[in-house]
């Protein structure tokens, strides 16, 4: 048993009580502790009051669906949220990822998958280590702080989700060089994700329009066609101004 998130505290919100039961057992059984919440209102009071590290949110809800929580929780939490979506419900998905969720799992899964993208969706929201120490200063817009988990543009603190705040990561600490779609994925999501590239896609473009003075020309995170991504070259422009 993997004992690296032994005692997270996941909320599952579901109005399903079978299975709720089901995840329940199965998060047990691998050491995390389990919150239970069968509507949306109560999985935003659990949220205040139990302060959860993951939270897994059904779609279909009988008072509130899925995507409203979802937005509510992003009004005021970065906490990551896994959605529980209905097989062959790629809109759902997509709408999910981009109301801010993290992952999703379709129904029916496995208690193996379910854990599995619940340990990987953690993984990732932990601070990467850090082999660039103090503050970057890319350009005189953009200031990055990867030990104070800080981003700068134009003077103003951005806040990024911890997925845009590990992918950004692995961009810069590689400045210059390309970095495949398989590489990003592998890193920032797992080796799990490897059939997955429309994760880096959707995330690139987060991190553009919170980034870039015009997301739609980039001047930071550039584009490699059918490769990958290559953060601009900072430390060399510097280095030729000087």
């Amino acid at each position: 048993m993997d004992t690296q998130f032994r005692g997270r505290r996941i909320l599952v919100v579901d109005d399903e009580e079978r299975m709720v039961r089901f995840i329940r057992l199965n998060l047990e059984h691998d050491g995390f502790q389990v919150i239970e919440a069968f509507r949306g209102t109560q999985a935003i009071e659990s949220l205040r009051s139990d302060i959860p590290d993951l939270v897994l949110l059904d779609v279909m809800m009988p008072d509130i669906d899925g995507f409203e929580v979802l937005r509510l929780i992003r009004e005021s939490s970065s906490v990551p949220v896994i959605m529980l979506t209905a097989k062959g419900e790629e809109d759902d998905r997509i709408r999910g990822l981009e109301l801010g969720a993290d992952d999703y799992i379709t129904k029916p899964f496995s208690p193996r998958e379910l854990v599995s993208r619940v340990r990987a969706v953690l993984r990732r929201t932990e601070t990467p280590g850090s082999s660039t120490h103090g503050l970057i200063e890319v350009d005189d817009r953009l200031k990055l702080d990867f030990d104070r988990r800080e981003v700068w543009v134009d003077g103003e603190l951005v806040q990024l989700r911890p997925t845009e705040y590990r992918l950004l990561y692995h961009l810069v600490q590689n400045a210059g060089w390309v970095v495949t779609h398989d590489q990003l994925l592998a890193k920032v999501w797992g080796y799990a994700y490897r059939d997955e590239p429309h994760y880096v896609r959707l995330y690139i473009n987060y991190l553009r329009k919170k980034l870039e003075k015009d997301p739609s020309d980039p001047q930071y995170i550039l584009t490699e066609r059918g490769v990958g991504y290559r953060f601009v070259d900072f430390r060399r422009e510097s280095k030729d101004k000087s």
